[in-house]
């Protein structure tokens, strides 16, 4: 990682919130560079429309911007992009700015990504299949396996599933799985956050943890033989607890990260706590990337009422952990 950290900041769906965001990071005192990755005729048109007086400058590596001034890593437009009205011809155009990222941070340029979000339906209409940044990033780097995790107001809570739909759950939930998610999960909180040895609670799939089988056999039968194998292999998962009474402050005093099946089991706790300062992140990645915790808010774009809160903590959480990165990858 250079002296001075610089982190790739990808604007994301150019008709949403993205740009606004990115805009406000001029305004900031930031613990590191900053570059924004988006198309600069658009950045300086939503400034107008914002009534921002920001002054955007080209992006070069080797030469810090003006106090106030945003740095800019021009990538163009594919089309015109009208403030809040999506258009699938920018498809193309939203996942350029994750290949830019990718490609600097592949050779040294960039200590990591923050992404802003984009609209996963529009790329899809576009006829390219696409269910995520987790996804999408884990393919264009070759990681066989990538895990989501969110964070904030001092909870993390780790996905098992991500995208999927409810009634594919349970056959996604087995021992080979869970077996690899814990380790990225436990590995990435060694490596990325400086947690010696990491405390993991795993939530059941069925209500009430399968209540002995009564109301599911997951647990008894995947769960709890893959957690006692990890268990003798050293690491500290404990479980599995039913979800409804996991999130307890007694349970989480001692936790490092808790562990969902899937999507809406653990992020609707985790949102509750700290919606627009929490932070996503994509664990078991050869690199360091984090994400603003919400949507597009295409109703909110050009408004001035996006809140950057959450950029603000993606940012910082990706300097933390490019940094004990850094330090676990140093030579000893």
């Amino acid at each position: 990682m250079p002296a001075t950290p610089i982190l790739a900041i990808t604007s994301g769906e150019p008709a949403g919130i993205g740009p606004d965001i990115c805009l406000t990071l001029a305004q900031q005192t930031l613990p590191c560079r900053c570059v924004v990755l988006a198309d600069k005729q658009l950045l300086a048109e939503r400034a107008q429309q914002l009534g921002y007086n920001t002054p955007l400058t080209d992006y070069h590596p080797n030469h810090p911007p003006a106090p106030g001034a945003l740095e800019v890593l021009h990538i163009p437009l594919t089309a015109p992009c009208h403030t809040g009205q999506l258009n699938s011809s920018n498809a193309r155009y939203v996942l350029s700015l994750l290949d830019r990222a990718y490609r600097g941070i592949h050779q040294g340029e960039f200590a990591g990504m923050v992404t802003a979000p984009l609209h996963k339906g529009i790329i899809n209409d576009a006829g390219i299949p696409f269910s995520g940044h987790t996804e999408y990033l884990a393919a264009i780097s070759h990681t066989e396996q990538v895990v989501m995790m969110l964070a904030g107001n001092g909870l993390r809570v780790a996905l098992a599933t991500t995208h999927l739909p409810l009634k594919d759950i349970p056959a996604a939930i087995t021992r080979p799985l869970l077996h690899s998610v814990l380790h990225i999960l436990h590995t990435d909180l060694q490596t990325k956050f400086g947690i010696t040895k990491p405390t993991i609670l795993v939530a059941g799939l069925n209500p009430h943890a399968g209540e002995q089988g009564h109301l599911g056999w997951e647990e008894i039968q995947i769960i709890e033989p893959e957690l006692q194998s990890l268990r003798e292999q050293g690491l500290d998962v404990r479980g599995p607890y039913p979800a409804d009474t996991l999130f307890q402050p007694f349970l989480l005093k001692d936790a490092d990260a808790v562990l969902a099946m899937y999507h809406d089991q653990g992020l609707p706790v985790l949102k509750y706590a700290s919606f627009g300062q929490g932070v996503n992140i994509t664990l078991g990645l050869p690199f360091i990337r984090t994400s603003v915790d919400h949507g597009t808010a295409l109703d909110l774009a050009g408004t001035g009422r996006a809140d950057h809160g959450s950029l603000l903590t993606a940012i910082q959480t990706a300097l933390d952990m490019a940094e004990h990165w850094q330090h676990h990858r140093a030579p000893s």
